[in-house]
Formats: C-alpha cells, sequence, structure tokens
C-alpha cells in the first residue's frame, strides 16, 4: 500500500467518520470526517471537470478557511500539485508566483481580490475560482462549481514519491523559491509532530497561524486529521478571539510563533477559561528564554519547540517540554530518523558536509532526513547548492552542545562582525528580551568606518517609558553579552517587518536604517 496524504484521509475517515473533523469559525460550519469527504470529493471532480489532471498545479490564495483545507486534500485525492500562496503577498508578488508556477486554477476569496485583480488578465489560461458571494467579472463561483459536480470518489493512482505541493519560501532574504514535497515526505513529518506532541482522537487543535506555511500545515493540521482529532479554523489571528476559542472549543493543542504567543500574554487572561489547553507548540523563529517562562507561568502549560524549515518539511529538530528551562534557548535535539551536522562555511560555495566542527564549535547547519525537499521547482542552480552531496544546506549557523542540542545563533547572512569579531544578533536580542519594558526587538548590523560594523537595535516598546539608556544598562550589567556586542544605537518603532511564519524580514531593517541614514534622521 502507497501512504500518501488521500490514504490518510481515507483512513482516518473510515475510524472516526461520524466525529467532528472541523469547524470553521467565521462561517460558523461544522463538518464531520464524513461529511468532510463528501466535499472534498465535490472539489476534485469540480477541478477535474475544469481540466485538472495529475501533475497539474492548484493555488490557493487565502487565509485560514475551510475552502483551503478541502483543497489540499482534494488535490492530495486528484494528484494535483497543491500551492497555497501567503496572503500577505501583494499582486506583483503573486503574478511572481503565478508565473512561475502555472497554476491551472486560482482559488481567492474576497479579502485579498485585490491582490488578484489588477493582475488576473495576465494568466489567460488560469481559471480563478472565488470562495465568497458575487464573484468579480474575471472570475466564477467556487460553490457553484463544487455544487454542481459529484460527491463519488476520485478513481486516480497516486504514489507515496508523486510531487505533492511546491510551497513558496517566505523570502526573508529576496524572491522566494518554490519548495517540492512528494507525499512520503509529509506522511513522515506528521508522524514525527504526533509522535513529538502526543496527539490522539480526542484532541481539539486551534488552526491560527497561516494554512499557507508549512508549519501549521505539516506540524498542526495534518498531524490531527492524521489521528481523527478536530480542527477549529480560525481565519486570521486575532489574541482575544484566540482565547475565546480556547475556552468556548476547549481546545487542547495548537501552533503559534512566539510573536504570537507574546501577543496572548498581553491580554487579561483572568478573563478566560485556558485550563483545557495542554500543549503550545512554537517555532518558525526562536524563543527568547524571558518568553518561555512568561508562557510557562502565566498559562501553566506544556511547550514544544519545532525548529526546521521549509525545504524540510519543515521540523528538524523538538525541544521537549522537560528540557524548556534547563534548555532554554535551544532549538532542540534531531527529530527521529534526522541527522544534523555543524560544518566549516565555505565562502567559496557550498560547505563540504564532511569537514565537521567539534561539539561546541559553531559552524553552518546541515541536515539529511525523510522529508527533505526533492529541490526547488524551476531553479536546478539553487538545488544543486543547497541539496550538494545529499545534505540539506540551512544557511544557519549554530552548534550542538555535548547532550546533541542545537543552538541556532543566526542566519550566515545576518551575522555582524565587528573589529574582526563574530556578533550572532539573536544573543544580544535575548539579552533585551530580559527587560519587561520590550515588547520585540531585532538586531543588525551597520556599516561602520572604523569597525566594519556596528550593532543596531530595532526595538518595540511595551512600556512607552522605556529608553535607550535602560536598554544599555540592562547590556552594561549581563554577564551574558560582551561590551563589544552592546548595541550602540538604538531605533524605536511601532512594529517589525515579519513574514507569515513569524520570521524577522531583516533584509527591510536594512533598508530602512539605509534610508535613515542617507536621511540623516539618525
Amino acid at each position: 500500500m502507497s501512504i500518501t496524504i488521500g490514504k490518510i484521509f481515507d483512513l482516518t475517515v473510515g475510524k472516526y467518520g461520524n466525529k467532528e473533523a472541523l469547524y470553521d469559525v467565521r462561517k460558523n460550519l461544522r463538518f464531520t470526517y464524513k461529511e468532510w469527504s463528501f466535499e472534498i470529493n465535490r472539489l476534485a471532480n469540480a477541478l477535474q471537470q475544469e481540466g485538472v489532471r495529475k501533475g497539474d498545479i492548484v493555488s490557493t490564495y487565502l487565509f485560514n478557511t475551510e475552502e483551503l483545507a478541502t483543497t489540499f486534500f482534494a488535490c492530495a485525492k486528484l494528484g494535483a500539485i497543491f500551492n497555497p500562496i501567503n496572503f500577505r503577498l501583494m499582486s506583483e508578488e503573486v503574478a511572481y508566483i503565478l508565473n512561475d508556477a502555472k497554476p491551472k486554477v486560482v482559488i481567492f476569496e474576497k479579502m485579498l481580490e485585490s491582490g488578484i485583480e489588477p493582475i488576473a488578465n495576465r494568466f489567460p489560461h488560469t481559471a480563478f475560482w472565488f470562495i465568497d458571494e458575487d464573484a468579480p467579472a474575471f472570475a466564477v463561483s467556487y460553490k457553484k462549481k463544487v455544487a454542481a459536480a459529484s460527491r463519488s470518489a476520485i478513481q486516480a493512482e497516486i504514489h507515496e514519491n508523486d510531487l505533492y505541493a511546491i510551497m513558496y519560501t517566505s523570502g526573508t532574504t529576496g524572491r522566494p523559491k518554490g519548495v517540492l514535497h512528494c507525499h512520503r515526505d509529509i506522511v513522515e513529518q506528521s508522524l514525527i509532530v504526533i509522535s513529538a506532541t502526543k496527539l490522539d482522537s480526542h484532541d481539539n487543535g486551534l488552526v491560527t497561524a497561516p494554512m499557507f506555511h508549512c508549519a501549521e500545515l505539516h506540524c498542526a493540521f495534518l498531524p490531527r486529521v492524521h489521528v481523527g482529532a478536530t480542527n477549529t479554523i480560525l481565519h486570521h489571528f486575532e489574541p482575544q478571539r484566540v482565547l475565546q476559542l480556547i475556552t468556548e472549543e476547549k481546545i487542547t493543542k495548537f501552533f503559534a510563533a512566539p510573536t504570537m504567543w507574546n501577543m496572548l500574554l498581553q491580554e487579561k487572561l483572568d478573563d478566560y477559561q485556558l485550563d483545557s489547553l495542554k500543549i503550545g507548540l512554537y517555532g518558525a523563529a526562536p524563543m527568547a528564554p524571558a518568553l518561555v517562562y512568561a508562557c510557562k507561568d502565566k498559562l501553566g502549560i506544556a511547550l514544544v519547540q519545532a525548529y526546521g524549515m521549509t525545504e524540510m518539511g519543515p521540523a528538524i529538530t523538538f525541544l521537549s517540554d522537560e528540557d524548556q528551562i534547563s534548555k532554554a534557548g535551544s532549538a532542540g535535539q534531531a527529530c527521529l530518523n534526522h541527522e544534523i551536522r555543524i560544518v566549516r562555511p565555505n565562502e567559496n560555495g557550498p560547505s563540504d558536509p564532511d569537514d565537521t566542527v567539534p561539539a561546541g564549535e559553531t559552524g553552518e547547519i546541515i541536515v539529511q532526513g525523510p522529508c527533505m525537499m526533492s529541490g526547488y521547482y524551476n531553479n536546478e542552480e539553487a538545488s544543486i547548492k543547497s541539496l550538494h552531496k545529499g545534505w540539506y544546506h540551512s544557511g544557519d549557523i549554530g552548534y550542538l552542545d555535548d547532550e546533541g542540542f542545537l543552538w541556532v545563533k543566526d542566519r550566515v547572512d545576518d551575522m555582524i562582525i565587528s573589529g574582526g569579531e563574530n556578533i550572532y544578533p539573536r544573543e544580544v536580542e535575548d539579552v533585551l528580551y530580559t527587560h519587561s519594558g520590550v515588547l520585540d526587538v531585532a538586531v543588525i548590523g551597520q556599516p561602520d568606518d572604523r569597525w566594519g560594523e556596528s550593532v543596531t537595535a530595532f526595538v518595540v516598546k511595551k512600556d512607552l517609558a522605556l529608553t535607550a539608556e535602560m536598554l544599555d544598562e540592562v547590556c552594561k550589567n549581563s554577564a551574558e553579552l560582551a561590551n563589544y556586542k552592546r548595541p550602540r544605537k538604538y531605533i524605536f518603532c511601532d512594529v517589525l517587518p515579519r513574514n507569515a511564519s513569524g520570521k524577522i524580514q531583516k533584509f527591510m531593517l536594512r533598508k530602512r536604517l539605509e534610508d535613515l541614514t542617507q536621511t540623516n534622521e539618525l
């Protein structure tokens, strides 16, 4: 038997057909697994009637919706390649992906119509399906297409090594690349997550992180379907609404980026009944130790951190709850069937997987595992470079300690070199986060005629009385930060630019710093 994503769903329907499968909060729509299977079959048949065949691409440009969840499984059953597009992208960014992927169908919603309308006429061979009422002139009604289709199961021959998805990277450094994943990659990922987060059919998981991103889709949504649990789907993240749903739906587990957990902690938690919540999964960006302590203290939950990247499915490590305090700041240990190495970075090309460094020494993080991508779509050069000698080269800098715990220092591209010394922004950020007046922070390097680069911190205030002098005192008094690593400049701002997975887009901060310097506003 070939275990595919569609097969996972069928097995779950066979065991838990009458159990609630999903609840779309915005639509107030609830499906059992059997009811949902009929809806998935209808969509798969509707796509087939549109001319979509095995190997064709279907894109979604949606917030978290039942339709995105249904498209995910309909594509898997049909053998189409699923392509979820970041809902934060603007029209020209969407056009770049559509030009690259060339989907047969794009499914989108009213709130994102402005991202499609200006570019739709450039894609005459793409059908645009609109999930809300009153479809614009360039689109057709998703509901009508699905309602007219058969609910009978599609008969398609799908194998575990067939392509399942193209997932475009979040673009923290520039243009996104289309990551290719097969069915087997993501089945393996789901099994790993189920084990790490102790999922079972009694769980009700909240979908609040973006479903187009693999952190939510592969490490939360799919594993819950795999075991017959319930997915409660929230259209987009709103702290108070999240807390209400935990109270009303008795949510047991969910994934959120650190910045989202931080926002939840700013609310009046005593106004809600949160005792059903057992495990919080976090990832996509490091969580400062101070935030780990606050989550455990105020929410009383177990925490599990996942670290990884789209190219690996994404998770390559987990930090279990029992290690959250003793190993605070670590990314955890390698996932089942994964191997991680730390190798010397090579300035002239990909690092050599055999040029490893001793425990405790910093280098580039490379990894092998069963969830590794097939490559990048339409980008052979980048594929060869990233998968050099069968290892995925992450571009992240870190080290393994004597117990095999991974400590991620930073991106190779984000490292600051000041006076010949290497400075990893994260170690500075972790110290700044210890001040109670800091809500969010990002550290980058600024060109410096004397030192090469100097350290600059962008800070979002929690306490409006916070000053640069207060933060400088924190750094001066820290036993964890050498003097040369102290920020020489603090820039206060309302918000930090983040992509949908929660990662700070430091290239945008560098551009802002350059603009401020040129206009003499610093």
